[in-house]
């Protein structure tokens, strides 16, 4: 029983085997890097051979719309012939003029109310697209230091010309005026207790509270 379990064992790994290897083998070979064989002189002349061609394809569009608005003159407003015409032909063809512009407006006015609905809804659209998405990606921002004269020119344009120097205006101190600041005058304060103590030094204190009132 045990030898026939090792040849089934070593038959079924020699088939796992040679079925990787076949798929190795049917496995597509990556296709080796082409080189581009155009140089770089080709390449900017072929450039500008597509932007001369382009240039030419705007010009002749531009050109057959002109051609196009003119025939859609010539059809809709053709040239005035009124020196053969009396003034009641006149005031006739001033009637048929003033109602064709009539239908005009209407039909713009029309127009410009689909325009204003379609551009509300496209905006509708547009704020739910947002919701949907989510919060909104904060750009990362970075601190930049900003003078007062920049501020000012930034507000206030061509008008600001004026340079505003905020440490002009700032007291100068010297270093031997903060030394003199610091050294103070300490006296001995057992003098002050000997001299306030006794009948003498209250009336003293009594002097000195009563002499501001006076």
């Amino acid at each position: 029983m045990l030898g026939t379990l090792s040849v089934v064992s070593g038959r079924g790994l020699s088939y796992q085997q040679r079925e990787g290897e076949t798929r190795i083998a049917k496995m597509p070979e990556k296709a080796p890097e082409m080189k581009s064989k155009i140089s770089a002189s080709r390449k900017l002349m072929l450039k500008s051979l597509m932007v001369a061609r382009a240039m030419e394809e705007l010009e002749q569009e531009f050109e057959e719309k002109e051609e196009e608005k003119s025939k859609y003159l010539e059809e809709k407003a053709p040239p005035l012939q009124t020196s053969s015409m009396s003034l009641a032909e006149l005031r006739t063809f001033c009637e048929e003029l003033h109602a064709q512009i009539d239908v005009v407006d209407e039909e713009r006015y029309d127009i410009e109310a689909k325009v204003l609905h379609n551009s509300r809804e496209i905006k509708d659209l547009n704020i739910k697209v947002l919701d949907l998405r989510g919060k909104f990606k904060r750009p990362s921002l970075r601190r930049v230091r900003v003078s007062a004269d920049a501020i000012l020119r930034s507000l206030l344009g061509s008008k600001h010309k004026v340079s505003l120097d905020l440490r002009a205006n700032l007291k100068s101190v010297k270093k031997e005026d903060t030394e003199k600041e610091k050294t103070v005058e300490v006296s001995d304060w057992r003098k002050n207790v000997e001299a306030m103590s006794g009948m003498e030094g209250r009336k003293k204190m009594f002097d000195a509270a009563k002499g501001p009132n006076q």
